[in-house]
C-alpha cells in the first residue's frame, strides 16, 4: 500500500510560524494545477512493484501545503480524478483535504461532502483571539467555532491542529483549548509545540523584543495536561503529536511512520520508495517550468544503512508501536542493535525509556523529550 501527497503552495496570509514553501500571491494557481495533474501522470511508473510488474495501490491521497482549501472543488476533483486515471486506487481511501476556517463556509462545507474528500485537517491552532493575531492566522475564534459546527453536520473524519506553549497561554487556558475540541466530538487531534523557526516573522519579532520567547517549561506543562485530558476522553496517543479515537488514526501519517512509499507531488514536495529519499524543488517558477518542459524537478538520495536506522529510530520512538530489538537485529545487524542498546542505557536508568516484549519505547516521563532522545540513539557511520 502507498500514499499520494499533493503539496498545494499558495496561502492567503502568511503565518508568522511558518517555514513551509508556499506563496501569498495566486496568480499562478491554475498553470499550478495543471503542472500538479501533469507530475501526477509522469510518475505513474514509481510506485512499480518489481517482483510482481505492477502498481502498488494507492491507499491514501493527501492534500497539504500551504492551504490546500485554496482551490476549487472542481480543481480538487480534478487532481484526485488524475490520480485514479494513473493509479490503482483501493475501493475506500482516504482522502484528507487540509483546510483553515475561513475558507470552510457553510455553503463550501456542504460543497466538499459531496465531494470524494472524506476526511477533513483543520488548521484551528487556537480559539483564542489573541493567540491567532500574534501567529497571523486569516481565521478568528468565531470562524473556528462556526467551522467545526457545520463540519461535524457533514464529515465523521475530522482532524484538528492546536498549538502550545504559545507565549502568555496559562495551564487554564490551553486546557479549556483541549475541551472545546473536546465538546465539538472531533475524533483526531494533532497538537504541535510553537517552534521558532529561523528566518520566519517570529523569529524576528522575539529578537526585537515584541513577543516574549516560548518557554520550554510552559510546553512541558501544556504537553502533559495534553495527554491526560485526550487519554480520559478515549484517546490513543499513537504518535508523538497525534491522538485519535480508534479506527480514526491518520492513515496517510501512519504510512509515513511504518517506512511505506509514498510520492510527493508539487513544489518541495517529498518522495520515499523504501531505498530513495526524493525531494521537489522549492520554487513556484522553475517548477512550473521544469514540469512544462516535460522534466522532474527533483533531487534524489539513496539511504545509507546508517540514515535508514536513524529514521526508523526517529519514527519508532515517535510512535505507539516503539523500536522493535528484533527488527534492529535483523534489518541492520548485530552492531547496530549493541549500539542501540548502549546509547539507551542511560534513559532506561532515568526511566525515560523501557524494553517490553523486545520493544523500545519512550516512558509517559521521556515522551516529552522524545526528539532529543532519538538524536542521543543516532549514530554516524564511524561509531559503528
Amino acid at each position: 500500500m502507498s500514499g499520494i501527497y499533493i503539496h498545494i503552495p499558495f496561502c492567503k496570509q502568511a503565518c508568522h510560524y511558518c517555514d513551509f514553501h508556499f506563496s501569498t500571491s495566486m496568480k499562478k494557481k491554475d498553470d499550478m494545477v495543471l503542472a500538479l495533474a501533469k507530475e501526477i501522470g509522469m510518475r505513474k511508473n514509481e510506485l512499480l512493484d518489481s517482483a510482481r510488474s505492477d502498481n502498488e495501490i494507492v491507499e491514501t491521497i493527501y492534500f497539504g501545503g500551504g492551504t490546500p482549501s485554496v482551490l476549487s472543488n472542481n480543481e480538487i476533483t480534478f487532481l484526485i480524478s488524475e490520480v485514479y486515471k494513473n493509479y490503482k486506487v483501493v475501493e475506500n481511501p482516504e482522502i484528507t483535504l487540509e483546510a483553515n476556517p475561513d475558507d470552510l463556509s457553510a455553503e463550501r462545507i456542504l460543497e466538499l461532502s459531496k465531494s470524494p474528500i472524506n476526511r477533513l485537517s483543520i488548521g484551528i491552532q487556537s480559539f483564542y483571539e489573541e493567540d491567532l493575531k500574534m501567529m497571523n492566522r486569516a481565521h478568528n475564534s468565531a470562524e473556528a467555532k462556526k467551522c467545526l459546527e457545520e463540519a461535524t453536520k457533514y464529515f465523521d473524519n475530522i482532524s484538528l491542529d492546536l498549538i502550545y506553549g504559545i507565549p502568555g497561554m496559562s495551564d487554564e487556558m490551553w486546557k479549556q483549548n483541549i475541551q472545546t475540541a473536546l465538546n465539538f466530538g472531533i475524533p483526531h487531534i494533532s497538537c504541535y509545540a510553537l517552534t521558532v523557526e529561523p528566518k520566519t516573522a517570529l523569529s524576528k519579532l522575539i529578537q526585537t523584543g515584541k513577543i516574549a520567547e516560548p518557554q520550554d517549561e510552559a510546553a512541558s506543562n501544556h504537553f502533559t495536561i495534553l495527554v491526560e485530558m485526550l487519554q480520559k476522553n478515549g484517546f490513543v496517543h499513537y504518535e508523538l503529536s497525534n491522538f485519535g479515537k480508534e479506527n480514526y488514526f491518520s492513515k496517510n501519517n501512519s504510512a509515513y511512520w511504518l517506512g511505506k512509499k509514498y510520492i510527493g507531488i508539487g513544489p518541495s514536495a517529498h518522495s520515499y520508495d523504501g531505498e530513495k529519499r526524493g525531494w521537489n524543488i522549492a520554487n513556484n517558477s522553475l517548477y512550473l517550468k521544469a514540469i512544462q518542459n516535460d522534466e522532474l524537478p527533483i533531487e534524489t538520495e539513496t539511504l545509507t544503512i546508517s540514515d535508514r536506522y536513524n529514521e526508523y529510530i526517529m519514527t519508532g520512538l515517535r510512535t505507539i508501536w516503539g523500536v522493535s530489538l528484533n527488527r534492529i537485529e535483523q534489518e541492520f545487524g548485530s552492531e547496530y542493535l549493541n549500539y542501540l542498546l548502549e546509547q539507551s542505557q542511560k534513559f532506561l536508568n532515568d526511566d525515560l525509556l523501557s524494553i517490553e516484549n523486545n520493544i523500545l519505547k519512550p516512558t509517559l516521563k521521556g515522551k516529552f523529550l522524545t526528539d532529543g532522545i532519538a538524536s542521543d540513539l543516532f549514530y554516524l557511520e564511524s561509531e559503528i
